[in-house]
């Protein structure tokens, strides 16, 4: 584990810490960045993760014996980047595991190690390949130290320090990478205490991500991580509003906290796409940064994407030859959703125009139903629909139960679909956290590609399967 470290020989370099582990995001077939916090301590202090001013450097190898490793720069922990160092490594092999560490201290002769972490790169596009990732999101803290809305208890089990029970499940199931989809954190609970402050946001992260059971799951699984409304402002949130945090603090907040981009490259952007060889491509799309204002009437001119954003998408889509597509959204875009709000593609008062055209747009250009999918977090419920085009959409649910609920069914006078057009096949009853996995398995023999959604509960319980072959 990430946790336990090396001895250090000097007095200095054991003063500081990596209670947050390393990590490693955005994995391709030939390139990953690494990242750490360099800390006063090992744990919480006063409900923070007090930073340190060092250094750290990574090293690299195919070997766990670390020969032939790589080594980056030395790179400086600072109070300006929360005293986090980031490095994007290229140059790697597909298909590859990969071990990790840090070297780190107050200066570059008093260091000590952390413990090895690995990831797998990403197999080449052409590759026959099986993948399996897991997808979740609405990462509540507050509600499972606190309890949740509606009288929802508070998590009570004697392993509660050690974080949400969930991971033990994801890190079980070997999965290939885990997929964080939005809402991250929550800025805005406990709503009294709402974070405001570039301090306050940043205390969000330390205090969720120094929990024991995340840090392994980050030394032994890649991430990739998408960004939503409690993760960028509050609830609903849009560029607009003069409140705190701002929009653009918001976006630099997140940028820094998780390896989301290049950390040398001011001017990436966070929607981007990943092919894992012949049988997958997923597109994960950027819902906060270029939306039109929630409250703007619904029309043409309405988007949630942004018209660079959506030119890319639907471009990069039309150019795959991948046999299953997957669109990874922060938000729903088939719903059922609740009829009050308008935040989402679902919402007939939100962005719903630009989620239709878009429906259309894959049926106009040959992207069939059941080669292209939609998953999406954001909806504190775990399900599966069908839009009448004949689009699938599979939603994971909430990572921690306690900030779990029941879902709107097609049908429901109080949810986006009263005249009940949507096919729903499943949703969660009762509600419960966990995550979803999804398997891609390559054809074999005369028969065809397949891909496989499964919905766990919060202590690794399937609770619903869907499989499709390849048409």
């Amino acid at each position: 584990m990430i946790l336990s470290l090396a001895t250090a020989p000097f007095s200095a370099a054991a003063e500081i810490h990596l209670a947050q582990g390393v990590l490693a995001g955005e994995v391709t077939a030939t390139s990953a960045i690494l990242q750490a916090r360099l800390t006063a301590g090992p744990g919480l202090v006063n409900g923070d993760v007090p930073g340190v001013r060092g250094v750290a450097r990574f090293e690299i190898a195919i070997a766990e014996s670390f020969s032939g490793a790589r080594q980056t720069a030395w790179i400086d922990a600072t109070a300006e980047h929360d005293f986090i160092v980031k490095s994007a490594i290229d140059g790697l092999k597909p298909a590859t595991t990969y071990f990790f560490r840090a070297d780190f201290g107050a200066g570059r002769t008093r260091t000590r190690r952390s413990a090895i972490a690995r990831f797998k790169t990403l197999p080449e596009a052409t590759a026959i390949a099986p993948v399996n990732f897991i997808l979740t999101s609405c990462q509540n803290y507050a509600f499972f130290r606190d309890g949740g809305a509606k009288g929802q208890p508070a998590y009570q089990g004697k392993d509660r320090d050690l974080g949400y029970p969930a991971i033990d499940h994801v890190i079980r199931l070997q999965p290939d990478f885990c997929i964080f989809d939005g809402d991250c954190v929550y800025y805005d609970h406990p709503a009294a205490t709402r974070a405001q402050t570039i301090e306050q946001l940043r205390r969000k992260w330390h205090e969720q991500y120094v929990m024991p059971r995340f840090v392994t799951l980050f030394s032994r699984v890649p991430t990739y991580w998408l960004k939503d409304d409690h993760d960028y402002r509050m609830n609903d949130s849009d560029p607009t509003g003069d409140y705190a945090p701002s929009h653009a603090l918001g976006i630099a907040t997140f940028r820094e906290q998780v390896p989301v981009v290049n950390p040398s490259d001011p001017r990436a952007v966070t929607y981007r796409t990943h092919r894992m060889g012949r049988d997958l491509q997923l597109w994960m799309v950027e819902g906060r940064d270029y939306r039109s204002p929630n409250r703007m009437d619904d029309g043409p001119e309405k988007t949630i994407w942004g018209a660079e954003q959506k030119a890319w998408l639907q471009r990069t889509l039309k150019a795959s030859d991948a046999t299953f597509k997957i669109l990874v959204s922060p938000t729903p875009m088939v719903g059922p959703d609740d009829g009050s709000k308008r935040d989402n593609h679902v919402n007939p008062r939100g962005f719903h125009h630009e989620g239709e055209a878009f429906f259309a747009w894959l049926k106009e250009n040959g992207i069939p139903p059941g080669r292209f999918y939609v998953i999406c977090g954001d909806r504190h419920w775990k399900y599966h629909s069908r839009h009448p085009s004949g689009y699938d959409e599979l939603g994971c649910g909430t990572f921690n139960r306690e900030n779990s609920r029941l879902g709107r069914a097609p049908g429901d006078p109080q949810s986006t679909d009263a005249s009940a057009i949507i096919r729903q096949m499943y949703t969660d009853n009762p509600p419960s956290g966990g995550f979803m996995r999804v398997a891609v398995k390559p054809a074999t023999g005369a028969g065809a590609a397949q891909i496989e959604f499964e919905h766990y509960d919060d202590y690794g319980a399937v609770l619903y399967r869907y499989s499709q072959n390849a048409k």
